[in-house]
């Protein structure tokens, strides 16, 4: 028998995976800047000034330091 569960949530999109540079960090989490602009807080460690991957409020790990391109569709 299937598992309606797993299968409604296959269904649903998952979490974008960010990416930002910290700007502060405090006790128990940090602020980064997504390129748009958003300050967003993320829970996790992170060095102030560095890149970091960020999905559904978690620091998941240091992003590369790369140039950001915006390309409109």
């Amino acid at each position: 028998m299937a598992n309606l569960y797993r299968i409604f949530k296959e269904l649903l999109p998952q979490a974008p995976l960010l990416v930002g540079e910290v700007v502060s960090i405090h006790a128990t989490f940090c602020e980064i800047a997504l390129p748009g602009g958003a300050i967003v807080s993320g829970r996790g460690n992170a060095v102030l000034g560095s890149k970091v991957f960020l999905r559904d409020g978690v620091i998941e790990g240091k992003a590369p330091d790369l140039t950001v391109v915006t390309v409109e569709i």
